[in-house]
């Protein structure tokens, strides 16, 4: 028997209406002008990333920059972030917040630290431009780029595989220990799997976010272009709206694949 208030529909209804509103004007309508936009130039628009050699390159560097980018987020984040769950020492916890302490900071904040660092009045430009080599700097180019978005992915790696690891049952890696494993099977048969979920969810997200970051790009890429950097040119200097359009849903897209794919192999892993 059921007691309690019970909401009729009407009511029901006027609550969401204010949630569908929102969602229609800010979600809804954007997306479909967006997905529209191409088509006023044709329906080779919506190609014009695979066709175009420059948007071509464009898509291909970003690519290359956000796999790199994963790759070595996951596996430096992994080692840190297993090691502060595993050691307790003096001075842990002050150090996991400085670790952690880039969360805070916008892209464009990373990208004006690495320019102090590696840019034309850097402390590395300054250096070599004393001992009489030339002002040498790299935080416009692709090394750039990597340095500060590894700077900012590296924060939410250390602090999303710290809590996973303390989250580990220890007694697995010691009844391996006793068995005679060594540290690289100990690594390769409990870590890993144990691991592998937070892997594959950290990992789509860092890449999601290196796809997508505009801030330390638009800082940094003076000589390596990315693909939303190509897509803030065509639509702010050129007022190439359609085009713009056709890059963002190329770079949703695959985005979304990413993601898509991320949570599909976790759900069916969990199985």
């Amino acid at each position: 028997m059921r007691t309690g208030f019970q909401p009729s529909r009407t009511l029901l209804a006027a609550c969401a209406a204010p949630a569908a509103a929102f969602f229609a004007a800010f979600w809804l309508l954007p997306v479909a002008k967006l997905l529209a936009l191409p088509a006023k130039d044709g329906w080779a628009t919506y190609f014009v990333v695979l066709t175009n050699g420059r948007y071509l390159q464009s898509l291909l560097q970003t690519l290359a920059l956000s796999l790199g980018v994963t790759l070595a987020t996951l596996v430096i984040g992994a080692l840190v972030g297993i090691t502060l769950a595993r050691q307790r020492f003096r001075g842990r916890q002050l150090l996991l917040s400085l670790l952690t302490l880039p969360l805070s900071f916008p892209g464009v904040i990373i990208g004006f630290f690495m320019i102090l660092l590696g840019g034309r009045q850097g402390v590395l430009a300054d250096l070599t431009h004393s001992l009489g080599w030339g002002r040498i700097t790299f935080a416009y180019g692709l090394l750039g780029l990597f340095l500060a978005y590894l700077y900012f992915s590296l924060p939410r790696a250390i602090a999303t595989y710290t809590a996973a690891a303390a989250a580990m049952d220890a007694h697995l890696e010691e009844a391996a220990r006793s068995m005679g494993a060594s540290r690289w099977q100990v690594a390769r048969d409990v870590w890993i799997p144990e691991l592998a979920a937070t892997t594959l969810a950290c990992g789509a997200i860092v890449f999601a976010t290196a796809m997508g970051a505009f801030g330390t790009a638009f800082t940094l890429s003076a000589k390596y272009e990315v693909l939303p950097i190509t897509i803030y040119n065509e639509f702010t200097n050129y007022a190439n709206f359609a085009l713009a359009a056709s890059l963002s849903i190329a770079l949703g897209v695959i985005t979304w694949a990413v993601l898509w794919l991320s949570r599909r192999i976790s759900g069916s892993s969990a199985l």
